[in-house]
């Protein structure tokens, strides 16, 4: 079962191509393209399945979904970055502790 079709348009293949083959980018924005680009339903490429993506990247088909519903959702920028963290953590150590362990 299909969830997500992604359609890209020419300028963001084109910008995903760019991001694969040039400059330096995270893992995270590689994976992005690397997954778009392969579920592209359109006239640019040739769609391939989840499964098939799933065991050339080593990740799970959730994930794929994951990807997929953020670039429809929000974009192709957002899809590409991190979301920032909503998580707040405690300091469990200050300065004055770290500068002297002992």
């Amino acid at each position: 079962m299909i969830r997500y079709r992604v359609r890209l348009q020419k300028e963001e293949v084109d910008e995903l191509t760019k991001i694969i083959n040039k400059g330096s980018h995270t893992s995270h924005t590689f994976r992005t393209a690397y997954v778009l680009l392969n579920c592209e339903e359109g006239e640019f490429a040739e769609k391939i399945t989840n499964q098939q993506i799933s065991q050339v990247l080593k990740i799970g088909m959730r994930t794929i979904d994951r990807i997929k519903k953020r670039f429809l959702g929000d974009g192709l920028d957002e899809a590409l970055e991190r979301k920032p963290t909503s998580r707040v953590y405690e300091r469990k150590i200050d300065g004055e502790v770290e500068a002297n362990p002992w």
